[in-house]
């Protein structure tokens, strides 16, 4: 009698586990995708992609901390003269003299960034627009956020105050001609608190950078 039992199910593949370059919490990940770019982060690409970037300096001083051997596999003499070996000492000058620049540049363009950042305001208007009729205006969150890399959003922060308050938020241009969010209602308060609380989008905003203003409706005559 023919067997009726077809072919055996293959055994599952495991996940393979991938180190990030300081870019989790706990550093390791098990997914071929990073989804979560919270700090500290240097690079954030699988460590054997440092290269590629511009921070390999700094990488390589973490990943000696974090794992001795993944550094020995990729940075060791040994390895370093395998990828070198065959090219002229010429060409490796070149190409160390190129790593030092970029490096360079790219801290120079860091610092540059951070200190904008730091001496980037947010302000939390509170306006009134009759006695009984408020709305709050908010500029400046374009320069902060969780990340370098992942600023603040304005569009997707008006939806995440218009669904946090159950209320109208969107994107307008102010007096300036620069951009703000306008929320309606007198929210200007819960905002401050969710930017001490780092809740939401509001993570990366530090909050000695909160400016709160009122501005009171002009009375017939003035």
């Amino acid at each position: 009698m023919a067997s009726t039992e077809g072919p055996a199910a293959p055994e599952p593949t495991a996940p393979q586990e991938v180190l990030y370059c300081q870019g989790d919490p706990d550093g390791r990940v098990h997914s071929s995708i990073r989804t979560d770019l919270t700090p500290p982060t240097v690079c954030s690409f699988p460590v054997e992609y440092c290269e590629f970037g511009s921070s390999l300096t700094r990488c390589k001083e973490w990943l000696q901390k974090e794992d001795q051997a993944l550094y020995d596999r990729f940075y060791s003499e040994e390895a370093l003269q395998a990828k070198i070996g065959t090219l002229s000492l010429e060409a490796q000058t070149k190409l160390e003299k190129d790593t030092a620049k970029k490096e360079a540049k790219a801290e120079a363009k860091a610092e540059t960034a951070l200190k904008k950042k730091m001496a980037s305001q947010v302000t939390i208007k509170r306006i009134e627009r009759n006695k009984r009729k408020h709305v709050t205006a908010i500029h400046g969150l374009e320069n902060f956020g969780r990340t370098a890399a992942a600023d603040v959003d304005l569009k997707k922060a008006a939806k995440f105050f218009a669904q946090k308050f159950a209320t109208g938020a969107s994107v307008t241009k102010n007096p300036q001609g620069l951009d703000e969010i306008v929320v309606q209602g007198d929210v200007s308060g819960e905002i401050v608190e969710m930017i001490e609380d780092g809740v939401g989008l509001l993570k990366g905003v530090p909050k000695d950078n909160v400016v709160e203003v009122e501005e009171k409706s002009k009375k017939k005559g003035e």
